[in-house]
């Protein structure tokens, strides 16, 4: 089922797309004119027909009135759809009550037959002398029908002619976003290509074809920095792999010479211990440069007790207790120098930050989890803790740069793993490596 928030990203991103954007505005134009034409035509034909009518109304009255100053005698009003009536000043109780009270000039009225019960819209066009009354009654019933069809068809046209606009809009709006859609699909085509297709040469010399040069030009720089970076990783690492070899067979070889007394012994292990984690950390970088997923299964169990041990004889008699919980196996699909590299810093800061205590290693079903009693965790190291460079509050004494953690979330994004560091229940952090149920 979709989610509210969901369907709100989706209307939202629909909105902003460029094509929507140019249907909606034929529609909004296509409607505002044909509705403005619309609401014109009707106000200026109700205007021209309100004119006009009146002074008919107004000629024929006088008409109506000089006629009967010359033959009294006179009946009716020789025109369609009017009707003259004239009363004498000494008989007004004849005139109608609607009528009676009406000034000089022209009105509109409305009355309802008693008998039928329809309703008879008129004109009525009053002329009050001293002696006589005139009264110019005019049917506009006809002239109210044809307005109501004017209007039904205006507002027809304004749905015509909005439907035609958003037709004309979804038609040149897929004709102007055809070549930037294409530039899209090109330029989505060549995403996964190290050495990427031209794109300028597939379109014309205008605004998408400009584009499609500077985007060409910038793939071009973009290539060769990323062509120079692989490089430098994979000289870097050949050339540090050399002396961390020579180290290595060094050590082992001292350490195979007998008569090695203990503290000379425990210095050639450590050495032991940084060059491998040397080495390790050299791999996981070269696999993050290279944005490839090595594979393996990588016993996380053993990788723990190997970087706790590591880190107790580096204790220096600091009151602090390092052990493993957790008793089933737990076997990762990844190299045993990533698993190294992203346990060991947790780890690592763990034993750093807690001056007294305990450190625990946890091994669950597919993650693991680094608790300690140390300071706990600041507002600002939680939003924090994983930006490259940064170094937690309660680092002023400690050395490093910050960038152990961040190496950790760039291993986690390559792996497809998540890594979660929060305070813990009563003080301390816990730390969290959730590795992939595909790779478990």
């Amino acid at each position: 089922m979709r989610t509210p928030e969901r369907a709100l990203a989706r209307k939202r991103r629909y909105r902003r797309r460029l094509r929507s954007r140019i249907i909606l505005s034929f529609v909004i134009f296509g409607f505002v004119l044909t509705a403005l034409i619309a609401t014109t035509a009707v106000y200026l034909r109700n205007r021209v027909e309100d004119q006009v009518i009146s002074a008919a109304l107004l000629k024929n009255n006088n008409v109506f009135a000089e006629g009967f100053y010359r033959n009294p005698n006179a009946i009716g009003v020789p025109f369609e759809k009017i009707q003259g009536r004239q009363f004498s000043t000494s008989k007004l109780d004849r005139v109608p009550d609607a009528w009676r009270d009406l000034s000089n000039g022209v009105h509109e009225l409305t009355e309802t037959d008693p008998a039928t019960g329809e309703e008879r819209v008129y004109r009525l066009a009053v002329r009050k002398d001293a002696q006589y009354w005139f009264f110019l009654a005019y049917d506009i019933a006809e002239e109210r029908e044809s307005q109501q069809r004017l209007n039904r068809a205006l507002i027809g046209s304004v749905g015509f002619f909005t439907l035609l606009s958003a037709l004309i809009g979804w038609w040149s709006a897929a004709r102007v976003m055809s070549p930037v859609s294409e530039l899209a699909r090109r330029l989505q085509a060549s995403g996964d290509s190290t050495s990427p297709e031209p794109l300028a040469t597939h379109f014309p010399e205008d605004e998408v074809g400009q584009l499609a040069s500077a985007l060409d030009d910038y793939a071009e720089r973009l290539t060769e920095v990323v062509q120079r970076d692989r490089e430098f990783n994979a000289d870097v690492s050949h050339e540090l792999r050399t002396p961390l070899a020579v180290v290595k067979g060094a050590v082992e070889l001292l350490l195979s010479r007998p008569g090695i007394d203990e503290k000379t012994q425990a210095r050639l292990l450590r050495i032991q211990r940084a060059e491998q984690q040397c080495t390790d950390l050299i791999s996981a970088l070269l696999l993050l440069s290279r944005n490839e997923r090595g594979h393996g299964a990588t016993d996380v169990r053993r990788v723990a007790e190997q970087l706790l041990d590591a880190h107790r004889t580096q204790l220096g008699g600091k009151p602090l207790e390092l052990r493993l919980e957790g008793g089933g196996e737990l076997v990762v699909d990844a190299p045993e120098s990533a698993i190294n590299v992203a346990l060991g810093n947790l780890i690592g800061n763990a034993v750093k930050y807690t001056t007294h205590g305990e450190v625990i290693v946890r091994l669950l079903d597919d993650a693991v989890e680094v608790i300690d009693s140390g300071p706990g965790l600041s507002a600002e190291d939680a939003a924090r803790l994983f930006e490259r460079g940064y170094r937690g509050t309660h680092a002023e004494h400690s050395l490093g740069g910050g960038i152990g953690l961040s190496i950790v979330r760039r291993l986690c994004k390559l792996y497809g793993w998540e890594v979660r560091v929060v305070p813990g229940e009563e003080r301390g952090v816990v730390a969290t490596l959730t590795f992939s149920k595909a790779d478990t």
